[in-house]
């Protein structure tokens, strides 16, 4: 009897302990699914607000633009373009310096695919590879990486080379001089 006792006290002993336990493990899963949660409404709330930092650096480009609004009314036009003209420079060196998002220049570079879409092409014996001549939009890098092709003009050697960059491109607008 004293072993029926025993095991009796042994198996209410199991049945708490296993009560305890599995108390234990749902306080565990709930704190897991909260933390889910919470982690997945901070990352929500980190993208909608991510852009924060660059809008501010543009509202004050903003707000000079609206001051040179303000002042054109009165002012003659040469000091209406030389205030838009520090606003533009005031924001491209606002987004190099502390975006790493710069403009580049492709003239007289030669033409690289990668950087560059021609628009337009003329043949040239000034030019022994295809060089860009005119740069119709810059193209722009974000960090080294180009984001925005340069649309170009294409200068092209005329000892009937292979390379026609805006023909290769499937560019219906180039303006070549084939078949003239």
């Amino acid at each position: 009897m004293v072993r029926r006792l025993r095991e009796t006290q042994r198996s209410a002993i199991l049945v708490a302990e296993m009560a305890a336990l599995q108390d234990q493990f749902l306080r565990k899963q709930a704190d897991f699914e909260n933390f889910r949660r919470r982690l997945h409404r901070d990352k929500d709330e980190a993208i909608r607000y991510a852009n924060t930092e660059v809008l501010l650096d543009l509202a004050d480009v903003i707000d000079g633009l609206e001051r040179a609004i303000q002042t054109g009314e009165d002012a003659d036009v040469e000091s209406l373009r030389e205030g838009v003209s520090l606003i533009e420079k005031q924001l491209t060196g606002l987004l190099e310096r502390k975006w790493g998002f710069c403009r580049f220049s492709s003239e007289g570079q030669p033409f690289d695919p990668e950087r560059h879409q021609a628009i337009a092409s003329e043949e040239s014996d000034v030019y022994e590879v295809a060089t860009v001549v005119e740069d119709y939009q810059r193209g722009y890098l974000l960090h080294e990486r180009v984001v925005r092709p340069a649309r170009v003009k294409v200068a092209q050697p005329q000892s009937g080379s292979n390379e026609d960059p805006a023909g290769a491109r499937g560019d219906a607008s180039a303006d070549t001089k084939e078949g003239e």
